[in-house]
């Protein structure tokens, strides 16, 4: 029940966050919502808390459910990623107008220890612009990474040092999902 609702609150919190605003200032309006943007809210984060209450709360533990970990994926995300996110925009930009690029499946250790972990650095990888998370090898939990300009210190289809492709993304992953 912790799980479901830790689940529930976090989905309506995200909801009530994204719809803020939509509630016009009438006399049937509660705050920034509309009652039926309220139903919907509610009704949704029902269904998402009920799917999602096992991942979210994995093993029984209400670990993603603590608020210091939300301040570290804010600080994660405004922080580290934002800033290789807008040298990766630039990195693609120049490769698409000069033509240099060099594309290859590069393996890369990895060194996290459960699924949340991979899952958090795999989606920054893949968010990250030339760069696509392919595949995790289940044993190991190393990354198979599609990357648009292998660099010389990489081999294709080789294991890579990680720092070049998602630089401090695992040390972060940890902390989140750890």
């Amino acid at each position: 029940m912790k799980a479901f609702a830790a689940s529930f609150l976090f989905s309506l919190a995200l909801f009530l966050t994204l719809t803020a605003g939509s509630g016009d200032i009438g006399i049937w309006d509660i705050g920034m919502w509309s009652p039926e943007i309220l139903i919907l809210a509610v009704s949704v984060a029902i269904i998402s808390g009920t799917v999602s209450r096992r991942f979210f709360c994995s093993t029984g533990s209400l670990r993603m459910g603590n608020p210091v970990r939300w301040l570290t994926i804010l600080a994660y995300f405004f922080g580290p990623f934002m800033l290789a996110m807008i040298k990766a925009n630039l990195d693609v930009a120049y490769r698409v107008i000069t033509g240099k690029i060099r594309p290859g499946i590069v393996r890369i250790r990895t060194g996290l220890k459960n699924d949340l972990e991979v899952l958090v650095l795999a989606n920054s990888i893949t968010l990250t612009p030339g760069t696509l998370s392919v595949d995790v090898d289940e044993e190991t939990n190393d990354l198979f990474v599609h990357w648009i300009h292998v660099d010389e210190g990489c081999e294709i289809d080789e294991l890579c040092d990680g720092s070049k492709v998602c630089g401090s993304f695992p040390k972060w992953a940890r902390r989140i999902a750890g």
